[in-house]
């Protein structure tokens, strides 16, 4: 624990024991992109609400770079996203687990994609 009883932050900002798609997150996102740096916005039903999304490079090794899907507000309504940035333009596969949920999703420079990724 730290201070006034708060969960302790590691080194790089993680609160142990917070389960951070327990709550809503209704702050903006900040993407960094341009240049060959582009995003990506995955969409999911509620079910996906908390699950980990990993991302890797098509025919490159699976590094475990990951997301978590968390509830935001669009337009008034919860939505459901995994957001990405800073990625290398490129096609990307999509993970949970062991299973493929999406290939050869293109990501371009300076843009931002989005993908609705299908119920499990």
């Amino acid at each position: 624990m730290g201070r006034n009883g708060e969960p302790a932050a590691d080194r790089r900002g993680h609160h142990h024991g917070e389960d951070h798609a327990a709550r809503s997150h209704p702050e903006f996102v900040v993407l960094e992109i341009g240049g060959e740096l582009g995003a990506l916005i995955v969409h999911t039903d509620p079910t996906m609400h908390g699950a980990e999304i990993e991302i890797s490079r098509e025919g490159a090794p699976r590094d475990g770079s990951h997301k978590q899907v968390l509830e935001r507000s669009a337009g008034g309504r919860p939505c459901y996203t995994a957001v990405f940035d800073g990625l290398r333009a490129g096609r990307y596969a999509l993970w949970t687990g062991r299973r493929a949920r999406a290939r050869e999703v293109l990501v371009r420079g300076g843009r931002i994609t989005e993908l609705q990724l299908p119920a499990a």
